[in-house]
């Protein structure tokens, strides 16, 4: 095997490890999120609305770096189970305002657990919070410079 060969191991790949370990880490969340009959994408909607209720479809978008045409199908299954409503403004008819219902507003008090749950669960592992820490500010770094491509 030559040294070009060597680049295409899995072994040596920056994509990998950070595919498995958001797929691991999604995982980890599942049991919490089962229990409140969300899925991960609907979690990651509602952190985005608890902390600012009552934005725009492309504003959700945005935050969450998917486009549109992906969020919008997510929208409308969380619309319809009852956790948001959306609407369009009277100014312009093409912007989609989503707000939480009660129903999605009370799911906040029972996720308030998740957060810290998980990271106990890390923490009983081989990483300590500074591992954590630095793991986050690193990735951090890596999406702004990414996004901004």
């Amino acid at each position: 095997m030559n040294n070009s060969d060597e680049l295409l191991k899995l072994e040596n790949q920056l994509c990998f490890p950070l595919y498995a370990a958001s797929r691991l880490v999604t995982r980890e969340y599942q049991p919490y999120l089962d229990r409140l009959n969300i899925t991960y994408p609907q979690y990651l909607v509602l952190l985005i609305l608890w902390e600012k209720d009552g934005l725009t479809v492309n504003e959700i978008a945005k935050k969450l770096l998917l486009n549109t045409n992906t969020v919008t199908p997510l929208l409308k299954r969380m619309e319809a189970v009852g956790i948001l409503n959306r609407s369009t403004t009277t100014a312009d008819e093409r912007k989609v305002i989503v707000k939480l219902s009660r129903k999605g507003k009370k799911l906040k008090e029972d996720a308030l657990c998740i957060p810290q749950q998980l990271i106990e669960e890390f923490m009983n592992g081989p990483v300590n919070s500074d591992d954590l820490l630095n793991l986050k500010a690193i990735l951090q770094k890596m999406i702004v410079y990414l996004s901004e491509k």
